[in-house]
């Protein structure tokens, strides 16, 4: 059965789109991609439509990572859909928990850092405002999470 996680951050043109890039690479290095589904969304469809932040895109794009997901808010039917939902920082969990419709939902919520291996983190901070090492730190964070979460997954398996 094919696990399905989605990734979420506030607009879904930084973190969340970034997590969404780079999972996928180590799915396909790995020749996972055919068992696990992987999508990205934002608590707010203000950028809905929208390619990731320009300047995300470039800093990815130096590390190999092609970011093309189109940015689309959080849906009630992404709780039936995914497997596992997994927001940035304290803010995305507490609103994807306000979202959920079930105690089956909620069940499905997790942080995103916890699958961070090496880095001491408690969240994935927003660079949005920042400048370029904050996108720089923000990658280094979500390779770190998401190779903890493709070694679960395979234990998983």
């Amino acid at each position: 059965m094919k696990k399905k996680i989605l990734f979420v951050c506030l607009g879904n043109i930084c973190r969340s789109s970034t997590a969404e890039g780079v999972m996928l690479s180590l799915l396909k290095k790995a020749g996972m991609e055919n068992e696990v589904m992987i999508d990205s969304a934002g608590i707010l469809s203000y950028h809905q439509g929208e390619l990731p932040d320009s300047r995300m895109r470039a800093h990815a794009a130096k590390r190999g990572y092609n970011l093309v997901h189109r940015s689309r808010p959080v849906v009630t039917d992404d709780f039936e859909k995914f497997d596992l939902i997994l927001g940035m920082d304290d803010r995305n969990i507490d609103d994807l928990k306000e979202k959920a419709s079930s105690v089956e939902a909620l069940k499905k919520i997790g942080r995103m850092t916890d699958y961070c291996t090496h880095m001491q983190v408690d969240y994935v901070p927003d660079p949005y405002y920042g400048g370029a090492e904050g996108f720089e730190y923000v990658i280094d964070i979500l390779e770190d999470a998401c190779q903890g979460l493709l070694d679960t997954i395979k234990l998983q398996s």
